[in-house]
């Protein structure tokens, strides 16, 4: 499923893109274009990136953010059996983070057994949290630490879009997004771009995070809901505070509840939880590009002349949709899932030829 997943993934995050006001040519992942850095920390899940950019971020939020952005994020659990500091009961919002944070040496506690999780989190804490997430021992900066950390912080151009601060600058979650922004594309002590190494992610050819591989590993679909019930159990967040698109344009909660509960079929859709991002499509819709969704019987299915294993389009209630990539060939072959006389919803690109025809080519299905 991951070829026709990307696929979405891709054409989901332009859509977010395109409402951001970023032209034609344009490279997507532009060091200025802080919209961007923050959907590219959204869509990793290393910290809520809506609501209040410009507040001081505390010490225990931000070493939820450092868990969340190293390859201990899959084992972070939401409570704590034990209390590590003083100051940090076990059912403090907080209290896992931090044990891990302290456990992996990405931050310290004080003297007295306290760790302050309510103070700001100042430039220092952050650099150090950085650096180890990308590799760097406490023996690596022996002798003058605070002060070699920060060099190294500048060597490496993690200041970027930060150079106003000061080492004991408290850090707002727009700082936070910047800082581990860069740290995402700076590469670990041992080689290797961060983004690549613990999110798979990779970086354009200006050396700037690519959104869209981000969008594909991140994206979960495709689903039929019908109704808020089912919108609610389909996807892991709430629907009224999430970015909701209806074929490609984004649309208001109230606009979306309505296309969902009005069609036969109701919508066919794709989310993202980190991005906080649904992605819809009607099977009602007169749209005559990008994509569609298609619900019917199957009445046909073709397959190449030249081999009766490779089918090459599928016709569902009179319309003949074409079969390319191989996932779909696989699913509407002999060994898959999908036969004659079959319910099923398919996801199509919408083809315009020069010559004023139309074709739509399978690119996701589901089995009613």
């Amino acid at each position: 499923m991951r070829s026709k997943l990307m696929k979405m993934g891709a054409l989901g995050l332009a859509s977010v893109l395109a409402t951001q006001s970023i032209g034609a040519g344009t490279t997507f992942a532009q060091s200025s274009n802080f919209d961007l850095r923050k959907k590219v920390i959204g869509l990793t899940g290393i910290t809520f990136v809506s609501g209040n950019i410009d507040r001081f971020v505390t010490r225990g939020e931000f070493a939820k953010m450092l868990v969340q952005a190293s390859s201990y994020r899959s084992v972070l659990t939401k409570t704590s059996n034990v209390s590590v500091f003083n100051d940090v009961p076990k059912d403090n919002e907080n209290a896992s983070a931090i044990k891990m944070a302290v456990e992996q040496g990405y931050m310290t506690g004080y003297l007295g057994g306290n760790f302050k999780p309510n103070d700001n989190v100042t430039l220092n804490d952050a650099v150090r949290g950085v650096l180890a997430l990308l590799g760097y021992q406490a023996s690596d900066f022996a002798g003058d630490a605070n002060n070699k950390r920060m060099a190294k912080y500048g060597f490496l151009e993690l200041n970027e879009n930060l150079t106003s601060l000061t080492p004991t600058s408290n850090l707002k979650v727009r700082d936070c997004i910047n800082l581990f922004y860069n740290m995402l594309k700076t590469n670990m002590k041992d080689g290797g771009a961060y983004i690549a190494t613990v999110f798979g992610g990779e970086l354009n050819s200006d050396k700037e995070v690519n959104p869209l591989k981000l969008a594909d590993n991140s994206l979960k679909g495709p689903k039929v809901v019908k109704s808020v019930n089912q919108l609610i159990q389909a996807v892991p967040f709430d629907y009224k505070d999430a970015n909701l698109f209806v074929d490609g344009s984004s649309v208001g909660a109230d606009r979306f509840k309505s296309l969902m509960v009005s069609s036969d079929v109701g919508l066919v859709i794709y989310y993202s939880a980190a991005a906080k991002t649904i992605w819809a499509y009607d099977e009602n819709t007169d749209a005559t590009n990008g994509k569609k969704a298609v619900h019917g019987t199957v009445e046909s299915i073709y397959y190449e002349s030249t081999s009766t294993l490779t089918p090459t389009s599928v016709t569902i209630d009179g319309e003949t949709y074409k079969i390319a990539n191989s996932d779909m060939q696989f699913a509407f072959s002999i060994y898959g899932s999908i036969k004659v006389n079959d319910d099923v919803t398919l996801v199509v690109d919408i083809n315009n030829s020069e010559d004023g025809s139309v074709s739509y080519t399978v690119v996701d299905y589901i089995a009613d």
